[in-house]
């Protein structure tokens, strides 16, 4: 990516941490490849079509987040008739799981002084009695750089240091991925409709190999007959992160080796 300077390149790769700068652990995994972002690009009529859809998607995906985050710790929060569905899902899913925001590290600023990188967690929480790093997901599915993310913010997390910085409770022992998602069903093939970002899309019903025949809608939007908008929430654990630390980190060295020239002029490398 070209920049213009070196500041704007600080300030769209990373952030001030305690007087020093780090690269946002976001940015650094921008370096992996994106197979279903690659698909996305190749469905749309134009790049300038895809950077629109790109940019609603990330507003709305904000607005939901603040939402499910606020819910999650008793906050007030303007529940907007376009987010109820996936709020009131959260609320009911969240009756059996029991998830425990802790309030104080909704939305927190961590870093690693060791490997000098720095990000913001959704949430530190509490499930099942165990504490660890919770991050929520607006997408279609589970993908491995979820697995990426979480790994840098639970390696940072252990650090002793950063512990004490943040007083964190206890030690972190797990992460979690928690999906929220809003659909439309078919009432005729259980084909779902999803609409993000001004863009509508159709995904067809799967059928076992046993099962008996759907009824065929076509593949248009307007071939089916939809129910109402529902909510999906899906959450999992990762119990396990040394092999996603070491992606992590090896992504981390190509993010440098590529960003070479910035770096030492800012300092980052010496």
């Amino acid at each position: 990516m070209w920049y213009r300077d070196a500041e704007q390149f600080m300030k769209e790769s990373g952030h001030n941490v305690n007087g020093q700068w780090f690269p946002r652990v976001t940015k650094i995994l921008s370096i992996k490849s994106k197979p279903a972002i690659d698909m996305f690009m190749k469905e749309m009529e134009s790049y300038a079509a895809a950077e629109e859809v790109k940019m609603r998607s990330a507003e709305e995906g904000t607005r939901v987040h603040e939402a499910i985050q606020k819910t999650a710790v008793g906050e007030p929060y303007m529940v907007t008739e376009e987010m109820r569905p996936v709020v009131e899902a959260f609320e009911e899913f969240n009756k059996t799981r029991n998830i425990f925001f802790h309030p104080e590290f909704v939305e927190r600023s961590i870093w690693s002084g060791i490997h000098k990188y720095s990000g913001t967690v959704d949430a530190l929480a509490s499930i099942d009695g165990k504490f660890g790093v919770l991050d929520i997901k607006t997408s279609t599915g589970f993908y491995s750089d979820y697995n990426l993310q979480t790994a840098a913010y639970v390696l940072a997390l252990q650090e002793r240091e950063v512990k004490n910085s943040l007083a964190l409770p206890k030690d972190i022992q797990t992460r979690w991925i928690l999906r929220v998602d809003q659909v439309k069903n078919c009432m005729r093939c259980g084909s779902t409709l999803r609409e993000k970002g001004g863009r509508n899309k159709v995904r067809t019903a799967w059928q076992g190999r046993n099962a008996a025949p759907a009824k065929n809608c076509g593949s248009a939007h307007g071939d089916h007959f939809w129910g109402p908008t529902k909510g999906v929430v899906e959450l999992r654990e990762f119990p396990y992160p040394y092999r996603d630390i070491k992606a992590f980190l090896a992504a981390k060295t190509l993010w440098e080796w590529e960003n070479d020239y910035w770096l030492r002029q800012i300092g980052y490398l010496i």
